[in-house]
């Protein structure tokens, strides 16, 4: 690989790592970012406490990407959790496995790992060139908008690792869609992943209630039946529950026109007793009265039964028991793409070669979240951004190797 000039177009985690790999093999690789810093993303991500990956068995973390799965196994294969808690001591950020099975960095912050990262890349030759931003193919070479006007790169290979749609303040902007579009490469819509949905509440209920957290409970959807926390937010709810459910919604809702997710508000108690408990109470007292004292809730988790069973006061005790152990919020659309955590859609599996090279476009590579896959969050998206960074810095050399 000795000479060899390669150009990476994306600062993100699944350039860096490709040109980690390329550098450490002799290539002449540069990185190209629009942003004035790298990582943007990344670090925003790691805010508070970077999910750097996934503790749990490596045959089940294989089976998170839904329909990719099988195409984006042999990158895992070669890059798995435990090769990432690795890779992050040898930068010298020590890992460990939290409550919920993620691994984070002892110093939960992404800037120490992300720093160190940079200076091994400069170490082993790397240039990497912030504020350069690609504004398409031109001559047989990549053009670039940058502060000192137009440049035109021309290289041996090239990978593009540009991110998907969701957060396009950090350089995650598709912008790049078109220009492939016109060299007729496949690209699958852009839809949001990970996401909050807009519930419509009354207004009441969203002055009191928005920021407000909804813990322990169980939520159900046709991903499952998932236990955690959610949050209410003014336009509906958002957080880590809802994001474990938000595939499946959102697919339910473009498929029908409607979903909600099923919440049990008291996952450990039984109907049965909820209802005995509940019939006890004098029909003299407060509904929240009889309410607390039979089942223990108040607060939010009160104030949403109410609000998604407006005449629950007047209901008998079954149905009461049967709405706090199942009650669906009905949700009326994804929040915008813009918001959310990462995206579904991109450049189409049919559109790549084994090595992640663009079949319309030879020396051209892709990896990360441009291409159409999604994952929940957990350490599962950036585990696979570093798999495919790897994965293409692979093929780029085997595709070099044999011309």
């Amino acid at each position: 690989m000795q000479g060899k000039t390669i150009a990476i177009i994306g600062g993100g985690p699944a350039g860096l790592m490709a040109a980690e790999v390329l550098s450490a093999d002799g290539c002449d690789v540069t990185v190209y970012d629009a942003m004035p810093t790298f990582g943007r993303k990344f670090l925003l991500a790691g805010k508070s406490g970077l999910n750097i990956t996934h503790s749990e068995e490596f045959k089940t973390f294989r089976t998170r990407f839904g329909s990719a799965n099988a195409r984006l196994r042999p990158a895992l294969d070669e890059f798995t959790p435990q090769d990432i808690r690795n890779w992050a001591q040898g930068l010298g950020t020590e890992t460990f496995v939290g409550s919920s099975g993620r691994v984070f960095p002892r110093v939960m912050k992404a800037s120490p790992l992300l720093r160190s990262w940079l200076r091994r890349l400069e170490h082993q030759g790397v240039r990497l060139m912030p504020r350069h931003c690609w504004i398409g193919f031109e001559n047989g070479g990549y053009a670039f908008d940058t502060a000192a006007g137009p440049l035109l790169v021309r290289a041996d290979a090239c990978l593009l690792a540009l991110g998907g749609a969701s957060w396009p303040r950090l350089g995650s902007d598709a912008a790049w869609v078109p220009w492939l579009k016109a060299r007729n490469v496949r690209i699958i819509p852009f839809r949001p992943a990970n996401c909050g949905f807009d519930v419509a509440w009354s207004d009441a209920f969203r002055e009191r209630f928005a920021g407000s957290p909804v813990k322990s409970v169980t939520a159900t959807s046709e991903a499952g039946t998932i236990q955690g926390e959610f949050v209410i937010s003014r336009h509906g709810i958002e957080g880590s529950l809802v994001y474990a459910h938000a595939a499946a919604l959102r697919d339910q809702l473009e498929l029908t026109g409607g979903a909600a997710l099923v919440v049990d508000l008291a996952p450990g108690r039984i109907e049965g007793r909820l209802a005995r408990d509940l019939a006890r109470q004098d029909r003299k007292a407060s509904f929240a009265n009889r309410l607390r004292k039979a089942t223990g809730l108040d607060g939010v988790k009160a104030a949403l039964l109410r609000e998604c069973v407006p005449d629950a006061s007047l209901l008998d005790a079954e149905t009461i028991a049967s709405r706090i152990k199942a009650l669906p919020i009905p949700l009326l659309r994804p929040r915008p793409i813009e918001e959310a955590i990462s995206s579904a859609g991109g450049i189409a599996w049919s559109a790549l070669d084994e090595t992640f090279m663009l079949k319309q476009l030879p020396g051209v590579f892709v990896a990360g979240e441009m291409i159409d896959w999604e994952a929940p969050t957990g350490g599962y998206l950036l585990t696979a951004c570093l798999a495919t960074g790897r994965a293409a810095a692979r093929g780029i050399e085997e595709w070099l190797a044999g011309r």
